[in-house]
């Protein structure tokens, strides 16, 4: 299949397409971009230059993809976007490049990104996601497997959410949201397991109850999370979602992973 390129597009002469790649009128195509098998820009598209995306993505009008990162620390440098396969971004959603020589903000597969969701630089965004309307995510973002972001919210720099977790709509997210749990509220909290999420992804009825417990042992009990995990260690059926759980925390806790990767201020 030959490409369909609109006669209003302007693609710059280094940019690789793909065949069967469709462009629609009046889209922006700069130097250095890839684009995969079967992706489709609707209309009024800008690749900006540095922008790598896969197979059968569908970007709709007014989608910005490969802009410059919003961080005074950019100088300009050569870095990149990077979008995986079947991609769903709706309108004038903007996806930034990275800050650092040769960096990337990294997009799996098989996310939707719902109008005017933004995505700033170094992000780490997994696949099977549902970014909402309006959500942002703050540079060094990390944003696992099959998450759901309601909309409005907000997510602050390096922060993590983990696999299969639920953010609620206009919630302000300042810390880690552990995985398969839902969170909401300004700032953000642990309210609930993601039970339905738990449920939908084929995870077996005892592991459920195994986190269900371990989330009543972290949140809501007196103890702190040191005392709460070691009973959990002590006391649950060890699975490896129970062991991704713990290990995520480790990681927050010893400031591997999340707020502890942002530099002190002043």
């Amino acid at each position: 299949m030959s490409r369909n390129i609109h006669p209003t597009a302007i693609i710059h002469p280094d940019a690789y397409l793909a065949d069967s790649v469709s462009v629609g009128p009046f889209c922006l195509i700069g130097e250095d971009v890839h684009i995969g098998e079967g992706t489709r820009l609707v209309s009024h598209v800008v690749i900006e230059a540095g922008t790598r995306i896969g197979k059968n993505c569908s970007i709709w009008p007014g989608a910005v993809l490969g802009g410059p990162p919003q961080d005074h620390k950019y100088r300009g440098e050569r870095s990149y976007l990077t979008v995986g396969d079947n991609n769903i971004i709706r309108e004038c959603v903007t996806l930034h490049r990275a800050v650092g020589e040769g960096a990337s903000t990294r997009i799996g597969s098989d996310n939707m990104f719902m109008a005017y969701a933004h995505v700033g630089h170094n992000c780490e965004v997994g696949s099977g996601n549902t970014i909402s309307g309006y959500v942002g995510l703050a540079g060094h973002v990390t944003l696992e497997d099959h998450v759901v972001l309601g909309g409005m919210s907000g997510i602050h720099q390096f922060c993590r959410v983990g696999k299969l977790a639920i953010v609620g709509a206009l919630s302000k997210i300042n810390q880690d949201i552990p995985p398969f749990m839902l969170a909401d509220g300004i700032p953000g909290r642990v309210l609930d397991l993601n039970k339905i999420g738990l449920r939908r992804y084929g995870v077996p009825p005892n592991i459920r109850a195994t986190l269900r417990m371990a989330y009543k042992l972290l949140y809501r009990s007196n103890l702190n999370y040191s005392q709460a995990m070691e009973r959990i260690e002590e006391e649950l059926e060890p699975s490896e979602e129970l062991d991704y759980l713990l290990n995520f925390i480790r990681g927050t806790q010893g400031g591997f992973g999340g707020r502890g990767n942002d530099l002190p201020r002043g």
